[in-house]
C-alpha cells in the first residue's frame, strides 16, 4: 500500500495495490498491521456508508467532544474530499488539505479526530463509505460553513445541494472555543 502525505500532518491518502484480470479485481483496503508502523494503528468501532446525487456537499462536520477519527474511500463515482484542521492551537489551524476519491482510483483518505470533515459528489452518484473510531453522538455533533471565506476552500463546485443543516452552519470564528477540540501537540 502506498501512502501518500498531505498538506496537514496527520492527514493521509492510501494507494491500494490492486490485483486484477479478466474476472475482476482485488484489493487489500485496510490492515492495521501495515499502518501501525506509520503510527497509525485506529480501533474503529462504526461504519457508515451514503448514497449522494451529482452536487450533493457533505459537511463540513465533526463531533466534539468525543472525536472521530475517519478512514474514508469511495465504492461507486468520485467525491472531492475535504479535511479542515478545527483543532484550536493546531499550527495548521484553519487549513484544509483535499483528494479526489473515486471507485476508479480506489484511494483511501485517514482524517484524524480533530479535523471537520466534508465531500462533494462529482459523478451522477457516489457511493461512499467511511470507518469512524467513535460512534455517532448526538450531542457532539458539530459543523461549520462549507464557504467559510477564512477557510478559501476551493470546491469545484459553486452551487452545492445541500441539508437544512449544513445550508445554516457557523463560520469557524463564531464557534465558541470550547465547541473545537483542543490540539495536543505532534
Amino acid at each position: 500500500m502506498k501512502v501518500i502525505e498531505t498538506d496537514l500532518a496527520g492527514c493521509l491518502v492510501f494507494e491500494p495495490r490492486v490485483f486484477g484480470d479478466d474476472r475482476g479485481y482485488f484489493f487489500e483496503s485496510f490492515n492495521h498491521d501495515r499502518l501501525a508502523p506509520l503510527g497509525l494503528a485506529p480501533q474503529f468501532v462504526q461504519g457508515n456508508v451514503s448514497r449522494s446525487a451529482r452536487g450533493v456537499l457533505r459537511g463540513l462536520h465533526y463531533q466534539w467532544p468525543n472525536p472521530q477519527g475517519k478512514y474514508v474511500s469511495v465504492l461507486e463515482g468520485e467525491v472531492w474530499d475535504v479535511a479542515v484542521d478545527v483543532r484550536r492551537g493546531s499550527p495548521t489551524f484553519g487549513k484544509w488539505t483535499a483528494i479526489l476519491l473515486s471507485a476508479e482510483n480506489k484511494r483511501h483518505f485517514w482524517i484524524p479526530e480533530g479535523f471537520a470533515h466534508g465531500f462533494v459528489a462529482l459523478s451522477e452518484h457516489a457511493l461512499f463509505t467511511y470507518l469512524c473510531t467513535a460512534t455517532y453522538d448526538p450531542a457532539a455533533d458539530a459543523n461549520l460553513r462549507w464557504d467559510d471565506p477564512a477557510l478559501g476552500i476551493d470546491w469545484p463546485v459553486a452551487e452545492p445541494r445541500l441539508s437544512a443543516k449544513d445550508a445554516v452552519a457557523p463560520l469557524l470564528a463564531d464557534i465558541p472555543l470550547d465547541r473545537l477540540p483542543a490540539y495536543q501537540g505532534a
